[in-house]
């Protein structure tokens, strides 16, 4: 097996730009991740880190280069095909969130699993659904009372919970959290971090964390730094 062939995610020769752009605004020669990496990447704002994400998650395709997920390159599929490896293989924390405010926390958590049939069989291995969920948001310290209330009736942090349950649900490969901490204090950022961290090794998920804040940077075991030209290390 090549090393390739063992990496979850693998980046060659990746460029971006917009039209009428005239430079690139993703440059990334080399990476690769493997199941259970953390990579912090992060940059200042116009630096795209946001366009990076959606290469990652097949939104977007490179200008050039080749992006490979789970051995499968994101550029040969259909746009369509292409939503359908992401709802089955990625589970996204977006930084507003995006939940739906009519559904209740379950109901929420559990969306994930309608658009894709492999997560909803990962997710009933054991449990029905709802009752996997329940354990996720347990595991992320969102009591029983708020289960089943309407999402728009709970706080910015249990809402936050509520997400990344709703991203790992049906165990994908790969977590993109994109600026979670932003709205956050330093004690309610280390404290969500804390059970971030828990619940993604708990999986073996391959974690892509996206901050502005360079002092998170030392939590993780691979950094990204996004600047007019892209490196890593």
């Amino acid at each position: 097996m090549t090393e390739d062939d063992q990496a979850v995610l693998s980046l060659d020769g990746v460029r971006f730009r917009w039209p009428g752009q005239a430079a690139d605004i993703v440059d990334i020669n080399e990476l690769q991740l493997e199941a259970g990496d953390h990579l912090f990447v992060r940059g200042a704002s116009g630096s795209g880190k946001t366009t990076l994400l959606n290469l990652l998650a097949g939104v977007h395709t490179p200008s050039s280069g080749t992006i490979r997920l789970l051995g499968t390159d994101l550029g040969a599929l259909s746009a369509s095909r292409r939503d359908q490896f992401r709802a089955d293989h990625i589970g996204v924390v977006f930084q507003q969130f995006n939940l739906l405010p009519y559904l209740t926390t379950i109901e929420n958590v559990t969306l994930s699993c309608a658009f894709s049939t492999r997560k909803k069989a990962r997710a009933t291995e054991s449990n029905d659904v709802a009752t996997t969920a329940r354990r996720l948001l347990r595991a992320l310290n969102l009591d029983d009372e708020f289960h089943s209330a309407p999402v728009n009736k709970l706080s910015v942090g249990q809402q936050q919970r509520v997400a990344v349950a709703r991203a790992l649900i049906g165990g994908p490969e790969i977590l993109i959290a994109d600026e979670p901490t932003s709205a956050l204090d330093a004690d309610n950022r280390d404290r969500f971090l804390e059970l971030l961290f828990q619940e993604v090794e708990a999986q073996g998920c391959t974690l892509i964390f996206v901050s502005h804040d360079p002092q998170l940077a030392e939590r993780f075991t691979r950094t990204l730094e996004l600047r007019t030209n892209a490196g890593t290390r």
